[in-house]
């Protein structure tokens, strides 16, 4: 399943926002309620707020491959969008060598198609 990406610039405003009003929000963004919690419960202490700003710190330090592999489940928009230009070429590829088998002779209609099919389902 496929989680909606987390922009590190986002993460960053989040936590240098906690420095100044409620601290914690950008552990709920990045999917860590259990931390965001803390930090609200430790609100009245100046321990979240110091946390808020090296986390702030952090975020905008790193670089986006970085951030992906911690907040991202490790996986680049670049990764992504070249692993699907791939699976898509490589299925374009075998629809070429589908139709070319079709065309010779050696497989029917019938059988073009159920493989086609299942070829574009892998998309």
């Amino acid at each position: 399943m496929l989680t909606k990406r987390k922009s590190r610039t986002i993460a960053a405003i989040l936590a240098f926002s906690g420095t100044l009003t409620i601290s914690g929000l950008h552990k709920f963004y990045l999917g860590q309620p259990l931390w965001g919690i803390l930090y609200v419960l430790l609100s009245w202490t100046p321990i979240p707020k110091v946390a808020c700003a090296i986390e702030g710190v952090w975020y905008l330090t790193q670089d986006e491959e970085t951030f992906d592999q911690y907040f991202n489940l490790g996986e680049s928009v670049m990764k992504v969008s070249t692993q699907v230009g791939n699976q898509v070429e490589s299925v374009a590829n075998a629809l070429r060598e589908l139709e070319t088998l079709r065309q010779d002779g050696l497989i029917s209609e019938y059988e073009f198609e159920k493989k086609r099919r299942q070829m574009l389902d892998q998309i």
